[in-house]
């Protein structure tokens, strides 16, 4: 009996994998960027996936659609004012399909000539798994100016 027990114990560890690590960081999200915008005294508006945003300049240009390639200058950094990637050469050129899902839905907000901020929460940017530097649960924000929609 004992060892069935030990059998099943282990046999319930090993069935544990990564994927049962919390994926779920919304709440926490959610505080963090409250809180970031508090700290910094901001008000941000905030859609209904939960990406907040700051529309500084709204821009005179055309708007982007989801499906537009556009040019940016951006900066990406963390709450705690860690930058993690930004543009230093001039603007950069995609399409609003390939990149994360807060910017698939934020960058659309400006027209050209705008800018702003994007406060993206982890389950619109890189979830748990993070990617390169981005720790899984990151909340990324973007400092943003949409340059053109090409």
């Amino acid at each position: 009996m004992k060892k069935n027990y030990l059998l099943l114990v282990f046999t319930f560890i090993l069935s544990c994998s990564t994927d049962d690590i919390k994926t779920d960081f919304t709440a926490e999200n959610e505080k963090e960027i409250i809180d970031y915008l508090t700290a910094n005294n901001l008000t941000a508006q905030k859609s209904s996936s939960g990406l907040h945003y700051i529309i500084n300049e709204p821009g005179t240009g055309g708007q982007p659609d989801a499906n537009s390639d556009v040019s940016v200058n951006y900066k990406g950094f963390f709450t705690n004012g860690t930058v993690f990637d930004e543009n230093n050469n001039g603007p950069i050129s995609f399409n609003l399909r390939e990149v994360i899902a807060g910017w698939t839905e934020g960058i659309p907000l400006f027209k050209e000539g705008g800018s702003g901020i994007l406060l993206v929460p982890s389950h619109l940017a890189y979830g748990h798994q993070g990617r390169g530097n981005i720790p899984g649960g990151a909340v990324l924000i973007f400092e943003v100016e949409l340059i053109s929609i090409n």
